[in-house]
């Protein structure tokens, strides 16, 4: 790897520590700002090394992460976690919302009034009055 012994790409060692699925995402997340390495906006081939604060937002949450190893290739979960410390903020709660919409079994096709009703609870499609 270019940079010296103790460094690796930072869309490379993203992937290997499993914070996303594929090496693909993490240089997708690179080019589109998701990633900071300390503080600044990181391209997909900018290096890491030990030490490092690495800030990825991803599926809807920051994950705020320090590099503790430099890895080169994906290593299962057990070893990806000691990899890096987890300093993320804690997830939001997940809100206990009964299910809007739910019809009886054997009710048959909604009908257009019962659609924007439902529309109209989920809070989609809803035109200004006037």
């Amino acid at each position: 790897m270019a940079g010296g012994e103790g460094t690796v790409r930072v869309d490379v060692w993203i992937w290997s520590v499993r914070l996303v699925k594929t090496r693909s995402l993490a240089a997708s997340a690179c080019r589109a700002g998701h990633v900071r390495v300390n503080g600044d906006r990181a391209k997909p081939a900018q290096a890491v090394k030990a030490g490092d604060e690495v800030r990825l937002r991803h599926a809807g949450r920051e994950r705020v992460v320090v590099v503790e190893k430099v890895l080169r290739k994906r290593v299962g979960a057990p070893a990806a976690v000691e990899a890096y410390v987890d300093n993320s903020p804690p997830p939001p709660p997940r809100e206990a919302v009964a299910p809007a919409g739910v019809r009886d079994r054997g009710a048959g096709r909604p009908t257009k009034r019962d659609r924007r009703e439902l529309d109209r609870l989920r809070g989609e499609g809803a035109l200004p009055p006037g």
